[in-house]
């Protein structure tokens, strides 16, 4: 690595300003499971690391007018076995507790994470189909932007010069709701995922028809994506095969996989809809016993 400069301050306030008096040659560092990588590989180079882990209320897992507020310094790991995300939001836990490997979990942070905008990492595509809001704070306030507009390109993200990822907020889902996670790994279950789908079904009060449906998907694009074509199917509809078969035809039009060591561009396509299609009846099945029709 390249010698730099090492702050740690203790309030958010102080880290503003160290992020002010260095600019664009300051990295914000919470766990580090991916900086260090990248400053091991000389992928970047900052004069000045700033450390978030003496700021004290970032950890934070609270409640939020009946959803979530996951503080940026929260870990996967308290993410995971936290009784509240696991109370309100069960699919939130279950796909932090996909994430790698437990010791990877116990340092990664749900704020580190976003800002690091891999469109490979497991958490961000259940954010995405959740309609998670992510708050910012600068030296000029404070701001909330739709995950869905915070993700701009490849390791990209909306953050400013000075901005850093304070937390992620998520509403509770309606009534007769239900979600689903899945991914498809080649290899080690440590390993990003080939595909990885999060479906969210809301049913009418029939508890049998689709109200509403919301899919994301990981590692097919240079960021999370939704795909919308897709979901516009499945408005009014019942479950059935072709309906999941149309859906997953869809959702392979919103996605621009690279080929690489987990597959081929052509099959990554062709997995999208089969793991859409499998992660939509998991979650109708869920959204059924949520209504009481199953």
């Amino acid at each position: 690595m390249n010698a730099f400069d090492y702050r740690s301050p203790r309030s958010l306030d102080e880290a503003l300003a160290v992020l002010g008096e260095y600019g664009e040659d300051a990295r914000v560092v919470a766990g580090g499971t991916a900086l260090v990588t990248m400053m091991r590989q000389r992928l970047v180079q900052p004069s000045c690391l700033v450390s978030l882990r003496a700021v004290q209320g970032l950890d934070r897992i609270e409640t939020d007018n009946g959803g979530l507020r996951l503080g940026a310094l929260a870990t996967h790991r308290e993410a995971e076995t936290s009784p509240l995300v696991r109370e309100r939001i069960p699919v939130l836990a279950e796909t932090f507790r996909r994430v790698a490997t437990v010791r990877i979990r116990h340092m990664a942070t749900v704020g580190g994470a976003l800002a690091h905008a891999d469109p490979n990492q497991d958490p961000p595509v259940t954010l995405l189909a959740l309609g998670a809001r992510v708050e910012i704070r600068g030296a000029q306030g404070s701001r909330e932007l739709p995950l869905a507009e915070f993700f701009r390109d490849y390791y990209e993200t909306a953050l400013e010069p000075g901005e850093l990822v304070t937390a992620i907020k998520v509403a509770p889902p309606p009534p007769a709701t239900g979600a689903a996670f899945l991914k498809f790994l080649p290899r080690t279950a440590d390993d990003y995922a080939t595909v990885a789908a999060a479906a969210i079904v809301t049913l009418d009060p029939d508890g049998i028809r689709c109200r509403e449906a919301r899919i994301a998907l990981g590692s097919v694009g240079v960021t999370p994506l939704r795909a919308r074509s897709a979901e516009a199917l499945l408005a009014g509809e019942g479950l059935s095969e072709s309906v999941l078969r149309d859906a997953g035809e869809a959702a392979k039009t919103a996605v621009d996989p690279l080929s690489d060591h987990r597959g081929s561009a052509a099959y990554k396509l062709e997995m999208t809809a089969v793991m859409v299609g499998r992660a939509l009846t998991q979650a109708w099945e869920a959204a059924r016993r949520a209504a009481g029709t199953r």
